[in-house]
C-alpha cells in the first residue's frame, strides 16, 4: 500500500512547475472561501463551537489531503457529521466526541489495511440518497434554535423539537430576520457568480455587518482561539477505556457515515475529472486524520462533495489545492478571529439550512419518483425515517435489509414454460423430428433458481403429461442456482426418470453447470444428455455420446 501511494505521488507530481502551482494556489484559495462558513457553521451544529470546525478544516486538509486516495479530495467538517454528533455531545459532552472520533479513525484505518473500500459499493443508491435526505432533515432541524433564537432541550432532535411544546415557544424576531435574510440571499444569488465568491460568504460577512451596526442583541459565535492547540482537546490522560466502551457504537456510525461520504465523494469526483482513485487508500487517510484530528481539539472529518467539486471546478492539479486551503483558512484564524467571534448564529443557520435542503439529491429523487419505482421509493423512505429517528447505522441496515427483501421477492418470479416441440424454430427438417419427438416436451426456465423458487421446481413434473417420454430443460435463462433449488431439480430428474422420461438439460451456464457438477445433477442426467441448445438436443439421435454443453 505504501508503494503504491508514492507510486501515486510520483505520477501526480511528475513534471509539476510554477505553472501548476499556480493553478493549485487559486483553486485552493476558492476552495477556503467555501470552507470557511461552511467550517463554522458545521462546528457550531454539532454541539461543539466555530473554532472546532474550523480547527478540523485546516488539520484535515493538511493531513487527509496529503494521504488521500485522489488529488481532488477535500475533507473536513460535514453536515452529515454534524448531524450525529449532537446527541453524542448531548449525552457525553466533547470528551466524548474526541473519543468516538479517535475510535472512528481506527475504524477507517483497519477497514483501508483490510481493503474494504468496495463495500460501499454493495450499499444501493435509493439507500444512500435517502439517508441523505434524512440528514438533511436532521441539519435543518438541528439549527431551529440559532434560527429563532431560542433554547431547547433534549438529547436529539426530536426530542428538543418536542420541547418548544413544553417549554413554550418565543422566538427572537432579530435572530428570526437574520436567519431569513442568509436563506433569501443565497436563494438569489446568481450561481455564476458562485464561481467567484461563494454567496453564502457574502451574506454572512453583510448580515454580520447589520447585526453590528444596528446593534442586534443575538447569540454570536464567540471566542475564536488564534491557536491549533485549544484548551478543550484530547490528550493521552483523558482516554478512558470505560467511556471507549460506551462509544463504540457511535463510533461505528461515525466511521461507517466517513467511509460512505468520502468513497462517493469520491467517485462523483473521479467521473468529473476522469481520474481514478484509490478506495483503499482513501479510508486509510481518513482514518489517520481522524485519529489525529482529537488531540487538536477536532471534530470528525470527511471529505466533502461541495469543497471537491469546487476544487475540480477551479482547476485543482494536485493534491497541494487541499493543503493550500488549509493554509488559507489558518491565516484567517489568526487575522479575521475578532470578525468571526461576531457572526451571529443565526446567520450560520440560515447557511446550514440552505446547505441542508441542496444536499439532497433532487435528480435522483426525482427519477424514482416521476418514474414510480416504488422499490426504490420504499427503501427511500425507509432510510430516510430510520435516519430521523434512529442512527445511521441502523437506518443503513434497515435500508439494506429492504433491499434484500424486495430482491429475493423480485428473484422469486421464476418463470416456467411447458412447450410441445414447435418445427418452426428448428434450423433442421422440423417435420421429421416433431413426429419423433411427438410427445416430448420443452421446459423453460427463465430467472434465478433459488431457494424460494424450489416450490415451483418441484411442480413441474405435476405439470408434464402422462404420455411424455422425453422432456428437454432450456436453461439458458437460468441465471443462478443454489443449493436448495438445486436439490429440488434433482427430485425433479429423479421423479421423471421414475416415470420412465428421458431428461436432457441444454444452455447452461459455466456457472449453473459448475453447480450442476458439485451437486450430482450432471452424472445423473448424464453427459450424453447435456446440450448446446434445444435445436442441437433435438437433431441428434437420443444414444448420442458427442459432449456438447
Amino acid at each position: 500500500m505504501i508503494k503504491t501511494y508514492l507510486s501515486m505521488l510520483k505520477q501526480e507530481f511528475s513534471g509539476y512547475g510554477a505553472k501548476s502551482f499556480s493553478k493549485d494556489l487559486m483553486a485552493g484559495i476558492t476552495v477556503a472561501a467555501v470552507a470557511l462558513p461552511l467550517a463554522l457553521a458545521f462546528g457550531v451544529s454539532s454541539g461543539a463551537d466555530a473554532a472546532a470546525g474550523l480547527i478540523t478544516a485546516i488539520i484535515a486538509g493538511i493531513v487527509i489531503g496529503s494521504l488521500s486516495g485522489a488529488f481532488y479530495q477535500i475533507s473536513g467538517p460535514t453536515g452529515a457529521m454534524a448531524a450525529i454528533l449532537i446527541s453524542i455531545v448531548a449525552k457525553y459532552q466533547m470528551q466524548g466526541v474526541f473519543l468516538a472520533t479517535l475510535m472512528a479513525g481506527v475504524f477507517l484505518l483497519l477497514a483501508g489495511v483490510l481493503r474494504l473500500g468496495k463495500l460501499t459499493s454493495y450499499i444501493p443508491a435509493p439507500v444512500i440518497t435517502g439517508f441523505t435526505s434524512g440528514i438533511s432533515i436532521l441539519i435543518a432541524a438541528g439549527q431551529l434554535d440559532n434560527f429563532f433564537g431560542v433554547k431547547s432541550v433534549g438529547e436529539d432532535v426530536i426530542e428538543r423539537i418536542g420541547s418548544y411544546f413544553a417549554l413554550g415557544f418565543h422566538p427572537d424576531l432579530y435572530a428570526v430576520c437574520i436567519g431569513l435574510f442568509v436563506i433569501l440571499f443565497m436563494i438569489a444569488y446568481p450561481k455564476k457568480w458562485n464561481a467567484v465568491v461563494p454567496g453564502s460568504l457574502i451574506a454572512i460577512i453583510l448580515a454580520t455587518a447589520a447585526a453590528s451596526l444596528l446593534n442586534f442583541d443575538v447569540a454570536r459565535v464567540g471566542e475564536i482561539p488564534k491557536t491549533l492547540l485549544p484548551a478543550q482537546r484530547l490528550t493521552l490522560s483523558n482516554i478512558d477505556v470505560h467511556m471507549l466502551l460506551k462509544l463504540a457504537s457511535p463510533a461505528f456510525s461515525i466511521a461507517m457515515l466517513g467511509m460512505i461520504e468520502s468513497l462517493l465523494c469520491a467517485s462523483s469526483a473521479s467521473r468529473m475529472t476522469g481520474k481514478s482513485f484509490n478506495s483503499d487508500q482513501e479510508l486509510v487517510a481518513q482514518g489517520i486524520g481522524n485519529i489525529i484530528l482529537p488531540f487538536f481539539g477536532g471534530i470528525p472529518a470527511t471529505a466533502a462533495i461541495a469543497r471537491t467539486s469546487v476544487a475540480v471546478k477551479s482547476g485543482a492539479v494536485t493534491r497541494m489545492t487541499g493543503i493550500v486551503h488549509a493554509l488559507v483558512l489558518v491565516v484567517s484564524m489568526f487575522l479575521l478571529a475578532p470578525v468571526m467571534s461576531s457572526i451571529p448564529l443565526a446567520a450560520l443557520a440560515g447557511v446550514l439550512m440552505v446547505t441542508a435542503f441542496r444536499m439532497n439529491e433532487w435528480s435522483a429523487i426525482r427519477y424514482m419518483f416521476s418514474r414510480k419505482f416504488k422499490g426504490a421509493m420504499l427503501k427511500y423512505f425507509v432510510t430516510m425515517a430510520a435516519t430521523v429517528i434512529f442512527d445511521l447505522t441502523t437506518a443503513i441496515a434497515l435500508g439494506v435489509l429492504v433491499a434484500l427483501l424486495l430482491l429475493i421477492s423480485r428473484l422469486s418470479k421464476l418463470e416456467i414454460n411447458l412447450e410441445t416441440v414447435d418445427a418452426a424454430r428448428l434450423s433442421a427438417d422440423g417435420e421429421e423430428i416433431c413426429k419423433k419427438y411427438a410427445n416430448a416436451r420443452v421446459v423453460y426456465i427463465a430467472g434465478a433458481m433459488i431457494f424460494a423458487n424450489t416450490g415451483a421446481v418441484e411442480s413441474i413434473p405435476a405439470s408434464v403429461p402422462e404420455d411424455c417420454d422425453a422432456v428437454f430443460f432450456s436453461m439458458r435463462g437460468v441465471s443462478y442456482l443454489d443449493v436448495s433449488c438445486a436439490q429440488a431439480f434433482e427430485g425433479v430428474i429423479i421423479a421423471l426418470r421414475k416415470r420412465g422420461v428421458r431428461v436432457g438439460c441444454c444452455g447452461l451456464s459455466s456457472e449453473t453447470r459448475r453447480t450442476m457438477e458439485r451437486s450430482g445433477i450432471l452424472s445423473l442426467i448424464g453427459e450424453e444428455n447435456v446440450y448446446w441448445s434445444i435445436d442441437r438436443a433435438l437433431t441428434l439421435d437420443c444414444g448420442c455420446t458427442e459432449e456438447i454443453a
